[in-house]
């Protein structure tokens, strides 16, 4: 497994880990430091270090076969891209053969192109309390 995907897998599920794993993870990962380095902080060899974040890999891996969270995720962002992708080909075409509906490709577009984030996080927010 690369270090891509065992960072995605660790965003979704570090939390199932223990919490020295968590710990060993965490300076990998947003510390960015090294076996060497992390062995050196923790008072433990090297090799420790390498086994852990094995061991974490496996688990990782372990996880996303059960659970598929990354999986499911990525499908859903390809079909979104997919579908915004056919979305904005058929307007081009559409309005290119209805030039008088010019103000309506002007909000359609502004409409595909919107950033949605902060009404996300609004969603999620509420969805909290």
């Amino acid at each position: 497994m690369d270090n891509l995907r065992f960072m995605r897998l660790w965003d979704w599920y570090r939390n199932l880990l223990t919490p020295t794993q968590q710990e060993i993870t965490d300076l990998y990962f947003n510390l960015d430091l090294t076996v060497s380095e992390i062995a050196e902080q923790k008072g433990i060899s090297r090799q420790a270090v390498s086994d852990c974040l094995a061991g974490c890999k496996k688990q990782l891996e372990g996880y996303e076969a059960k659970l598929g969270f990354e999986k499911t995720i990525t499908q859903v962002s390809l079909e979104q891209s997919f579908l915004l992708t056919d979305i904005n080909r058929w307007s081009e075409q559409f309005f290119a053969a209805h030039p008088d509906l010019k103000d309506g490709q002007k909000e359609f577009t502004a409409i595909l192109n919107k950033d949605y984030e902060g009404e996300v996080t609004q969603a999620l927010d509420k969805s909290k309390t």
